[in-house]
């Protein structure tokens, strides 16, 4: 596995980068709730640069079969991880995270009066990404994340005979292999995408 920098691929990543109250006696009792993670846990959120240009993070976190048959059950009594009968309360060794980014339209469903700007390899080159463990209001810089890979893909519009006249575009793809042994699942792991001036462009969170 490589450090953690990729120029081709533009994104940089630095690495400094409830308990619920059991219901008293004549409390409304909570109603259990069960959440199934088989295939790990997704997440997406969207972001803007400060030049206007708005873009959208999705991807997923996934360890080998660790996230098959888990469930969440919270209830009155609190919230427990189940797989099966066992009881698990921390996530493994290690977490395998893939995302990509790809520009979006700034307002979705309507049409735009000002020409559009289209995420460059230069607007990436400058987007940072930090990654914490969040613990309740506390977040921990994650370290010595391995990146596994970084892609860049040219985006093939619909309409393949008018790709000439149309603007290129872009997808980047990456996938992260982040240390997060003894980590609590409880622990939502946070990612906060920053411009060089330390403006935040998105932020989102993987949480179970």
């Amino acid at each position: 596995m490589r450090s953690m920098q990729h120029k081709a691929a533009g994104l940089s990543l630095l690495c400094f980068l409830l308990l619920v109250p059991p219901a008293s006696t004549g409390q409304f009792k909570r109603d259990k709730n069960i959440w199934n993670y088989d295939g790990g846990v997704i997440f997406a959120t969207d972001g803007a640069l400060p030049n206007g240009v708005c873009f959208r993070v999705s991807g997923d976190v996934n360890a080998a079969d660790f996230f098959n048959n888990l469930k969440r059950v919270d209830d009155e009594r609190g919230t427990v991880f189940r797989r099966g009968t066992e009881l698990v309360s921390e996530f493994p060794e290690t977490l395998d995270v893939s995302f990509s980014i790809r520009d979006e339209p700034c307002s979705r469903g309507l049409r735009e009066t000002a020409p559009r700007t289209y995420l460059t390899r230069e607007m990436m080159s400058q987007l940072q990404l930090l990654i914490y463990w969040k613990h309740g209001l506390n977040l921990r810089p994650v370290k010595d994340v391995k990146q596994v890979e970084a892609r860049l893909e040219r985006i093939v519009p619909f309409a393949r005979g008018l790709a000439a006249e149309l603007p290129v575009r872009f997808e980047w793809s990456y996938q992260l292999l982040v240390p997060s042994a003894g980590v609590p699942l409880t622990d939502s792991l946070v990612f906060v995408f920053r411009t060089t001036e330390e403006r935040v462009a998105a932020r989102v969170a993987a949480r179970l």
